[in-house]
């Protein structure tokens, strides 16, 4: 097959673009009339323990959920904070908010108080869902910002300003109604590290979910019947990727395993032992899965592997190919947006390359100007949002911040802040990122959040935060560090330091690597020049190589 037999398909793509939506009434309420039994969530842990819902119950559960936020007194519109990990109760919450019109804002079960203390304070929040184990941190969270919102709990409790969920769960009968949401209507609010400043809050609409319909049918191959387990961390958008919208727009389940820390033997165990069809992981996992011993595992149902977060290596790629026996399919998209490139069913895969445009969208390698570039000239990587082009599930912008969303558009064109250059047969092949958030096993994360970390330490006086490469994760956090006055520099305050970024903000953002140095290289007005030092780091690692 040619990359002509995709075009076909991409030709007779069109998106769906109702006035009104809500996911839950118009999708999975539809799935609960067409196929009620099918399995919608299939759900396990290291115990063994497995749990299987079908449409027609994760649908009725839902609504309970949205009786409760409703009895709490959640209102369409308002902001709730949801900070778990994959405890079966986050499917039904996620769906419970969206069934009354309310807006989400998932978070890692990693957020520090400080970390939740903005969020609540940004996000405006009425309301936060979490666990009894992080219940203390939320407490904390809201004294230091005097926040007094609606607090609920996953877990039987019985502490001063905390709820019960599954008590008043037993107590509510399902919700019937839905809000009558519009498109435009506030749905998820996504926070995404940015280079300065703090964390960005992104804004999606009630019809981001159908933004989705490439991405579950062309990308994940989900359909009836498949399962589709996805190994991001709920509190990433990529969860609403892989975990929630894709599969469930396409009437596929979603696969859950509900365990601690990645572990290369479960993984691969659990795709054996389960009846998975399509496995959606960072490179990361992939990286650490080729070095494990492949020939002799047996995938009876896995048929679909794809990856994304950030490029994966020709040879990991090919190792898993000759090993595991199926091609790793890559896909590229952002917070903001929507799956936009990757690599699909009925085109060549050319080793390297980030693939072709996804079905409905117009992307392009764009000049200064906005003028689309020629053939294997570099350029910024930039979304065709002309009214008659616009992809659904673009986002609506940054929450509060009008100046942050102009920065990102160039006319009609979304500019997703990557450069790249397009090939003669149309194959986008990226070239680096345009500012310089990190990426570490699928975590975006802004040097100037590590950077304000470690100003706090009294022996810091300064310090530069970059990317630095890294075999496992493609690239980890490094500090450059300059030490105050009489301190001298050692292994024992190197993991003082990375110690002190783990206890005040989320621990994956601590510097992996930490390099004492006199002073740091700045621009005449006194700016730091991170790029010089990254180039520097990834330059010695080629060299080494």
């Amino acid at each position: 097959m040619t990359e002509c037999d995709y075009l076909k398909k991409r030709a007779q793509f069109s998106w769906d673009r109702p006035q009104k939506y809500n996911f839950v009434r118009d999708c999975m309420a539809q799935w609960v009339v067409s196929q009620p039994d099918a399995t919608a969530l299939y759900w396990t842990n290291p115990e063994g323990a497995q749990y299987r819902r079908s449409f027609a119950q994760l649908h009725e559960d839902a609504a309970r959920a949205a009786a409760v936020l409703t009895e709490l007194g959640v209102k369409r519109g308002e902001t709730v904070l949801i900070i778990l990990s994959r405890e079966q109760f986050w499917w039904e919450l996620v769906l419970g908010c969206i069934q009354i019109g309310a807006m989400l804002s998932p978070g890692t079960i990693q957020l520090t108080p400080k970390d939740i203390a903005y969020r609540m304070g940004a996000a405006k929040a009425s309301a936060i869902i979490t666990n009894a184990e992080l219940s203390s941190r939320v407490d904390e969270a809201a004294e230091q910002c005097g926040w007094t919102g609606v607090k609920l709990c996953i877990d039987d409790v019985d502490t001063d300003g905390w709820n019960s969920y599954p008590q008043l769960r037993a107590e509510q009968t399902p919700l019937l109604e839905y809000a009558d949401t519009g498109c435009d209507e506030p749905s998820l609010c996504y926070f995404t590290s940015g280079t300065t400043g703090n964390p960005k809050l992104t804004i999606h609409g009630q019809d981001y979910p159908l933004g989705h319909k490439a991405t579950g049918g062309f990308w994940l191959d989900a359909k009836p019947g498949a399962l589709i387990w996805n190994l991001s961390d709920t509190g990433w958008a990529k969860a609403a990727w892989s975990s929630l919208f894709a599969p469930w727009l396409c009437g596929a389940g979603v696969f859950a395993f509900h365990g601690g820390a990645f572990n290369a033997d479960d993984t691969l165990a659990t795709l054996e032992n389960y009846p998975i069809t399509a496995l959606c992981a960072p490179p990361t996992v992939y990286r650490i899965l080729v070095q494990q011993q492949l020939a002799d595992k047996k995938f009876h149902s896995l048929r679909r592997c794809v990856s994304a977060g950030e490029p994966l290596t020709p040879e990991v790629i090919k190792i898993w190919r000759d090993q595991a026996g199926m091609q790793i399919y890559e896909g590229y998209g952002q917070t903001e947006t929507v799956l936009l490139c990757g690599n699909f069913d009925g085109m060549d895969v050319k080793s390297g390359s980030m693939g072709l445009p996804a079905p409905g969208i117009d992307l392009q390698v764009i000049d200064d100007n906005g003028a689309i570039l020629a053939a294997n000239v570099e350029g910024d990587i930039a979304v065709n949002i002309a009214p008659a082009n616009k992809p659904a599930g673009m986002f609506l912008g940054y929450k509060d911040d009008h100046q942050r969303t102009k920065s990102v558009y160039r006319g009609n064109w979304y500019l997703t802040g990557d450069r790249a250059y397009r090939d003669e047969e149309g194959y986008f092949w990226f070239v680096g990122r345009s500012d310089d958030v990190i990426l570490s096993s699928g975590y975006r994360i802004g040097p100037f959040e590590v950077e304000s970390v470690l100003f706090e330490h009294p022996d810091v006086v300064e310090s530069a935060v970059v990317a630095s490469p890294d075999e496992t994760r493609g690239e980890v956090v490094k500090a450059f560090v300059v030490l105050a006055a009489g301190r001298q520099p050692s292994e024992t305050l190197a993991k003082e330091l990375q110690d002190f970024v783990k206890a005040n903000t989320a621990p994956y953002k601590y510097p992996r690597k930490v390099e004492f140095v006199s002073e740091l290289p700045k621009t005449i007005s006194g700016k730091i020049r991170r790029k010089e030092l990254k180039e520097r780091e990834w330059r010695d690692a080629d060299e080494k190589i």
